[in-house]
């Protein structure tokens, strides 16, 4: 369990605080095993801190792993529920090329799909995370917070926030900015600079850093998106490849079992940012401009997280609608060889049933026979049934019955 001071600089905190001050929120991101352990210790501070508690049945809620996208609320929370979607570990060691796909690695890509949820409870200045043990975004946004104040700030440390005078790019959530971190590189090159001095984009609310993790965990669906479109294009291949016959139908239908999870995924996802949008249109309208500004950056964050929701479940279904014609075609194209082979074979039929019937008659026993006690009814024979079988096969040609 770890604590974030959000006010007008970003400070980690050792422990809960025994008030907060007049000014921003405190982050508390915890996994769901530590939240289960500590409730009672989390129930008092929460009532110490936010001016009440969470009920049991959205503590059961945030404890069940595999509950998925949902929104609720009562007069002094919110609570959000949202499945993220994401490539999970050992993706990237999968489909390194166009040439080392697999059947094998395509279905282990699949079952490499994370879909577990994340709990909001959104205080008026307490925000509550319950992530799984392994999630990221916790320490995405903890790089990604401390990088929009001039230094990290150590922990049980509160320093005031600086002049600064850039932001981060808050569209662009594709950026993995604890990778770069990571590798040392300038994140602060993809700030903005805006010409009205404007300070650092912290979070000024709750739910605006929610909206901004649930944002993250949508675009996090990019990294899923290139692993599902290169395992389809190599399941497709496979699929229409006339070298070998395809046996990998095993595979193909855990594919699109995966899809339809997914696409069940993000329509409760959207169902879910759709409650809110219903409910933050029902909250009392502020009368200070201030905050009348922040309630409408929150609906624009929100429409946004829908948008790329839509997005989402657009390529989702477009996969889905790939897949299935993959095998619409490859059952036409089976259909169509079928029908070249039955047509080549009645055609070679159709060629030497009259050199047949020329065989027959003259295998008839009678002496009177033409041509059968001639020395050269044998070649003339022989040239007729030529003749027959040439013309028979340039009819047939010149009617496409048959190819080159």
């Amino acid at each position: 369990m770890r604590f974030f001071l959000i006010n007008d600089s970003f400070t980690e905190l050792s422990e809960w605080p025994s008030a907060l001050p007049a000014h921003g929120f405190l982050w508390v991101t915890t996994s769901r095993r530590v939240f289960e352990v500590q409730l009672g210790q989390v129930q008092r501070h929460l009532q110490q801190l936010a001016g009440g508690s969470l009920m049991d049945l959205h503590i059961a809620d945030l404890l069940n792993p595999q509950l998925p996208s949902q929104y609720d609320y009562t007069s002094w929370y919110d609570l959000m529920v949202f499945r993220r979607l994401a490539a999970g570990h050992g993706t990237e060691r999968l489909f390194l090329d166009d040439d080392r796909g697999t059947a094998s690695t395509a279905r282990q890509a699949m079952a490499a799909i994370d879909t577990s949820p994340v709990g909001f409870a959104v205080f008026d200045r307490v925000l509550l995370t319950v992530h799984p043990a392994d999630c990221s975004v916790r320490d995405f946004f903890e790089a990604r917070l401390s990088q929009m104040t001039p230094a990290v700030t150590p922990r049980g440390a509160a320093t005031p926030l600086e002049g600064a005078d850039c932001e981060i790019d808050e569209q662009d959530t594709g950026l993995n900015l604890h990778t770069l971190v990571d590798s040392g590189a300038d994140v602060t090159s993809g700030w903005r600079h805006e010409g009205r001095g404007a300070t650092s984009r912290l979070p000024p609310s709750p739910a605006d850093l929610m909206l901004r993790i649930v944002n993250h965990m949508v675009d996090s669906y990019l990294d899923l998106r290139r692993l599902l479109t290169r395992q389809f294009g190599y399941l497709q291949q496979e699929l229409l490849s006339n070298r070998n016959q395809f046996k990998h139908w095993q595979a193909l239908l855990e594919s699109r079992n995966t899809l339809h999870q997914l696409e069940d995924t993000c329509e409760d996802q959207r169902s879910a940012v759709q409650e809110w949008l219903d409910a933050l249109d029902e909250w009392p309208v502020p009368t200070d401009p201030l905050a009348a500004r922040e309630r409408e950056v929150l609906r624009v964050r929100s429409r946004d997280v829908q948008e790329h929701i839509e997005r989402v479940l657009g390529h989702v279904r477009r996969l889905e609608s790939s897949a299935e014609g993959a095998v619409q075609m490859h059952f036409s194209a089976q259909g169509s060889r079928t029908n070249d082979i039955m047509r080549t074979l009645t055609v070679l039929t159709a060629v030497f049933l009259p050199l047949n019937l020329i065989t027959g008659v003259f295998g008839m026993n009678f002496d009177t026979l033409p041509l059968i006690h001639e020395r050269v009814g044998f070649w003339v024979a022989m040239g007729l049934m030529l003749l027959v079988g040439v013309g028979l096969v340039w009819w047939f040609r010149r009617r496409r019955y048959i190819g080159d």
